[in-house]
């Protein structure tokens, strides 16, 4: 399939990173002590970081957009023009965080500036040649949060005012929509309301996962673990906390020392493990292996910890503890392109269960890497060939491999249209070589091995939050908490509610009943709240006939069922794990 350069929507891209200084410009028209930092453009917007002796509050924002829409009718041009370092210095004096900008450059570097009307700002570009081709009804300030200059809690903590343009105004309004929507989807608001899981002051990042959530992520790792076992994988589990030496030996003590927890036991430095690849190195290594063994699947679900910075934590989308659904293959080199097509079958599927879209990236080798180019070039051929052959498209991001090898990611794509990158497939010659991994051949001599690392939900939690988001917490029914709410019109039908309840849970239906002396409307009303899939209604005639009044999330009411023969549809349905479910639209 055809292999393309990635499209990063380059005319989108000017026209918000000049939205960037147009509100920069305005902010310095309305608070001209105001010195700024960045302002670059993002995937859905723009921001600008400032330092200003005002705290601008979300009610100043509506002057700040005012102010903006004067200085895109005046359609200033952009006039770019480069400076020697010493006038680039000079120019910028009452700017410290500019001069700090032009001092981190390199020697060599060119230093460019971007001027319009009476603001000028140090910049690379790119941007559109007047501030009249921005439209003042396409343009939105949204929020404004802290940030760390530099992202360093060690620095000064700045305001970051963020926004949104668009080409037109209709483009702004669906995006928009989508946000509106996407607060209502707000997995935090729903883990809360849904009762899946809470975060606490005492454990910043490190989320508690309440009884529904226990259910709703043990459904999901008991999916993935019937899927695995049928592609040929051995789940394993390694230790959370290994000798520091490890992880120096691995390379990742140099690459992660930032975002590793450590501590020191019996006067020796351990690491608790920011992933779990050192730990499948040292389970090959425990036991001899014959070329007859391989490919052999190493499947693992690790908890893993990552210190990340207070103002990047979300919910369960930026966690510093999580289960990371890994593998590692480890194969001979004749069996790499198959195995890799084997992988991109398996997140395949996975990503069809849930109905996603997703669209795929080769990323090749970084700046910041081990190994020879050689190797680098065979394992990047053999990503690109193993892709076509699976007639999958895909784009190529330059530079954005893992460390040890180039890496395949899938992006998959929501109910709102927002992209995630979950899935990865990591093509490894390095590791194999620094663990001295080996392997006895038909020839009776040693062998390296080669080795892919791959996730297909990524972190589980992150993959929990997407679903919830997704869902709008309307799970399908397999993987919702309370499949069946019971619901008798009377104290005089409570015995034949239980009755039903104990049916369906003894064919494996998550089912309870509400005995509360409420209105069965009432009832009705909270069950859809709870956005619980299936409600049944009893009464006399129910209890009598031995069926059961069927009320849909999705659909409505069902009309009156037999109790066993709708039994034994959820049954099915459940086991079936359907393809095709509700997103939580209606």
């Amino acid at each position: 399939m055809a292999e393309k350069e990635l499209n990063k929507q380059p005319d989108l891209q000017a026209l918000r990173h000049t939205a960037s200084h147009i509100m920069a410009q305005a902010i310095k028209h309305l608070y001209p002590n105001t010195k700024f930092a960045i302002g670059p453009a993002i995937d859905d917007g723009f921001y600008y970081d400032i330092d200003t002796d005002v705290t601008i509050s979300p009610d100043d924002l509506g002057a700040i957009e005012s102010e903006m829409k004067a200085i895109i009718k005046a359609n200033y041009p952009l006039e770019r023009f480069v400076l020697s370092r010493a006038d680039a210095l000079e120019k910028m004096k009452d700017e410290p965080y500019k001069v700090e900008l032009i001092n981190a450059l390199p020697e060599d570097a060119e230093i460019s500036f971007y001027s319009q009307g009476d603001f000028t700002d140090l910049c690379a570009g790119p941007h559109v040649s007047h501030t009249g081709r921005l439209k003042a009804n396409a343009v939105k300030l949204q929020n404004v949060t802290g940030a760390y200059w530099r992202g360093d809690s060690k620095n000064k903590m700045l305001q970051r005012i963020y926004g949104t343009a668009f080409a037109n105004k209709e483009d702004l309004a669906e995006y928009l929509t989508k946000i509106e929507e996407a607060k209502k989807r707000d997995h935090r608001k729903l883990g809360r309301e849904l009762g899946l899981f809470i975060m606490r002051d005492e454990g910043p990042g490190f989320p508690f996962f309440l009884p529904n959530g226990m259910i709703l992520k043990n459904q999901l790792l008991n999916y993935w673990r019937e899927i695995h076992y049928a592609a040929g994988y051995k789940e394993i589990s390694t230790p959370i906390m290994l000798t520091k030496s490890l992880w120096e030996r691995s390379g990742h003590a140099e690459k992660y020392a930032d975002n590793m927890y450590t501590t020191v036991i019996d006067e020796e430095d351990f690491c608790i493990k920011p992933m779990n690849c050192p730990g499948g190195m040292l389970v090959y290594q425990s036991e001899p292996h014959s070329y007859r063994e391989l490919p052999l699947r190493v499947a693992e679900l690790g908890i893993v910890h990552r210190h990340e910075l207070s103002g990047t934590l979300h919910g369960l989308m930026r966690v510093r503890v999580f289960t990371q659904d890994d593998a590692h293959i480890f194969m001979t080199e004749e069996q790499v392109i198959s195995e890799i097509r084997g992988v991109i079958d398996l997140i395949d599927g996975v990503y069809s269960k849930f109905g996603f879209k997703y669209h795929i990236e080769l990323s090749t080798m970084p700046e910041n890497h081990i190994g020879d180019l050689e190797l680098w070039e065979t394992a990047t051929e053999k990503l690109k060939t193993a892709l076509t052959e699976a007639g999958k498209d895909f784009v190529i991001n330059e530079g954005d491999g893992a460390f040890y090898g180039p890496k395949i990611d899938f992006h998959l794509e929501d109910s709102l249209g927002r992209t995630w990158q979950c899935g990865t497939i990591q093509l490894d010659y390095q590791m194999p070589q620094r663990f001295e991994l080996e392997y006895t051949g038909p020839d009776g001599e040693k062998h390296r091995p080669v080795m892919i690392h791959r996730v297909a939900l990524g972190s589980v939690e992150r993959f929990i939050g997407i679903l919830i988001e997704h869902y709008a917490g309307a799970f399908p029914l397999w993987l919702a908490p309370l499949q069946v709410k019971v619901l008798p019109i009377t104290d005089r039908v409570s015995d034949y509610a239980d009755v039903v309840c104990e049916q369906l849970r003894a064919a494996g239906i998550r089912a309870d009943a509400d005995h509360r002396s409420e209105k069965v409307g009432y009832k009705l009303r909270e069950a859809k709240m709870q956005k619980i899939p299936l409600t049944l209604v009893v009464g006399d005639k129910e209890a009598e006939a031995g069926t059961v009044s069927v009320n849909s999330y999705k659909d409505g009411d069902l009309g009156v069922q037999p109790l066993p023969q709708l039994r034994e549809k959820l049954t099915e349905e459940i086991s079936q794990r359907g393809e095709h479910y509700d997103t939580g639209k209606n």
